[in-house]
């Protein structure tokens, strides 16, 4: 069978030599009968190393089941993810989770932050399950969190931080592994209009500085048309496929 990595290249993409993520003819569906539900029809996407690519899409246009797969966070009905050219269906259960681990960071809508734990601990879990011994975690976590300003909220706990506190540890929490590809799902759904805006700063530096593929699901049309690529979804298939006018959306 086929796989995206085989594809040709499609006019106007950005350079081949080094796709990130593919996938071909990609299948999700829920339940059974009556109760069936297509999520993904049929999903042939291809994202270059270094893009930013906004999903968008009504609820229940399928969106967040392809994020989902594309991060290795569901397997598909049928069809393909890769990753560096390679089908994520020859991995073995546990090659699965350290690479997904390893390569990707997550930041989501919810903050899924452990509120018992301190900013550090929350910030640093990633290489907790990577096995990456204390005074390295330590060493790392503290590295992201100055970054992004928050090396003085180390020591506080989850629960004494603002929404957009929150939302940094998160992004802090998503960078402590040097991710390549960083998934973002409403990011900005739950913060206010300058809080929001402090946090795209951030994403977009990441993507613009550290040539990390940014890829984000949103209902939100500016955060949107900040991305360099627009794919926009309708009842499980992707119905336009746009890229800004400004540019590729590659890093240099």
């Amino acid at each position: 069978m086929a796989t995206a990595y085989d594809a040709p290249p499609v006019p106007g993409a950005p350079s081949r030599e080094e796709p990130v993520l593919e996938t071909e003819n990609l299948v999700k569906v829920y339940g059974r009968g009556a109760s069936r539900f297509d999520a993904l029809k049929g999903v042939t996407l291809q994202i270059g190393r270094g893009e930013s690519v906004a999903v968008v899409g009504k609820s229940g246009s399928g969106k967040s089941t392809l994020m989902h797969l594309l991060a290795l966070l569901d397997q598909p009905t049928a069809g393909v993810v890769a990753m560096d050219g390679r089908p994520v269906s020859q991995l073995k259960t546990r090659e699965v989770s350290h690479l997904r681990n390893e390569r990707f960071g997550f930041v989501f809508q919810q903050f899924f932050l452990n509120a018992g734990q301190t900013v550090l601990e929350n910030t640093v879990l990633p290489l907790k399950i990577a096995g990456v011994g204390r005074a390295e975690r330590t060493r790392r976590g503290m590295a992201v969190l100055e970054r992004l300003e928050l090396a003085d909220k180390a020591k506080n706990r989850a629960t004494d931080l603002s929404g957009g506190q929150k939302q940094r540890v998160c992004i802090a929490r998503a960078l402590v592994n040097e991710p390549t590809v960083l998934f973002a799902d409403e990011p900005t759904g739950n913060l206010d209009s300058a809080t929001s805006a402090a946090v795209e700063d951030i994403l977009f530096g990441l993507h613009r500085d550290e040539g990390i593929t940014l890829v984000v699901v949103t209902h939100d049309d500016d955060l949107a048309a900040k991305c360099g690529r627009r794919l926009e979804m309708q009842d499980g298939r992707i119905v336009s496929d746009e890229r800004a006018a400004t540019g590729t959306g590659v890093c240099p």
